[in-house]
């Protein structure tokens, strides 16, 4: 995958659609790759309710369906959503959020608006006052001041040591803050689905076919193929009221082909099933058919 025909420029498209608010917080990406879902570390650059900007560890490719797990300053609990690649340059992606729950939308303007409000540590009046150096520059600084302390009075003096003791601790606190961000984004092992909820009704398997918006077939592997293994896995599932899909449960069918059946199912996705007019949690059944 190279750049070419997406230039950093791209990535800011959706930003004048909807606003995006620079903020860095660790992203998990999960991609499904032959079968096999693929999770990638990064960094984000901008979350709107459109969707987020990230530096990723690895490349995507454009128009890719990825699951986006994130958790935003403040927030009691992680942001989990589907979503699909608008933009690459690189390692730098552009998502574009699909189906974020009532719920989502409303943690995203609630920390957008608290983030508008509050000032950055870093602008506080004392250190925006000073002029902006490099850390080298900064180093040399207490042997300059030692050098005009004839020519400084003592409150000056004191207040130039305050000032750099300030800028360190401030440095040393973002530093551990980042690590200590990318050892927990590393030590997930687990993911919890935020906006999934307990099912208002059971919908027969005909009428969610009905509502069917994407599908994804199963990868049939070499293995299933040479042990003849064929026919249909029913899969128990549950559909969150964005109509994407937050639980899967083999029902009937090979054992040997339950676990691809889940990996294609999990990225299908539905127009919402509604309830009194709302668009409820609901749970089916769906079948997924190997063919050799």
């Amino acid at each position: 995958m190279g750049a070419s025909g997406h230039s950093s420029a791209d990535l800011s498209g959706a930003r004048r659609r909807i606003p995006r608010y620079p903020v860095a917080v660790p992203v998990d990406v999960t991609v499904l790759r032959a079968g096999l879902p693929s999770s990638i570390p990064g960094r984000s650059l901008d979350i709107g309710e459109g969707g987020v900007a990230a530096m990723l560890a690895a490349e995507l490719q454009t128009g890719e369906w990825v699951a986006v797990e994130f958790q935003l300053p403040n927030a009691v609990h992680p942001l989990q959503t589907k979503a699909v690649v608008r933009h690459h340059n690189q390692l730098r992606c552009g998502f574009e959020f699909l189906g974020l729950s009532r719920d989502q939308r409303y943690m995203i303007r609630h920390w957008a608006g608290s983030a508008q409000s509050e000032q950055s540590p870093l602008e506080s009046p004392v250190i925006s006052a000073l002029p902006a150096k490099p850390p080298t520059a900064l180093a040399r600084v207490p042997a300059t001041a030692r050098s005009r302390s004839r020519s400084l009075s003592a409150p000056t003096r004191r207040l130039l040591w305050m000032t750099l003791g300030l800028l360190l601790v401030a440095g040393s606190v973002a530093a551990w803050e980042w690590h200590r961000g990318w050892q927990q984004l590393e030590a997930r092992t687990a993911k919890n689905d935020a906006h999934a909820q307990p099912p208002a009704t059971k919908v027969p398997a005909e009428v969610m076919e009905r509502l069917l918006l994407h599908k994804v077939e199963p990868v049939y592997s070499e293995a299933a193929r040479r042990a003849n293994l064929q026919g249909v896995v029913v899969l128990d599932a549950v559909i969150a009221a964005d109509g994407s899909v937050v639980s899967l449960h083999p029902l009937s069918g090979p054992d040997g082909l339950a676990s691809a059946a889940m990996d294609a199912a999990r990225w299908w996705r539905f127009r919402p099933y509604r309830v009194q007019g709302e668009p409820a949690v609901v749970e089916t059944s769906l079948a997924v058919e190997f063919r050799p």
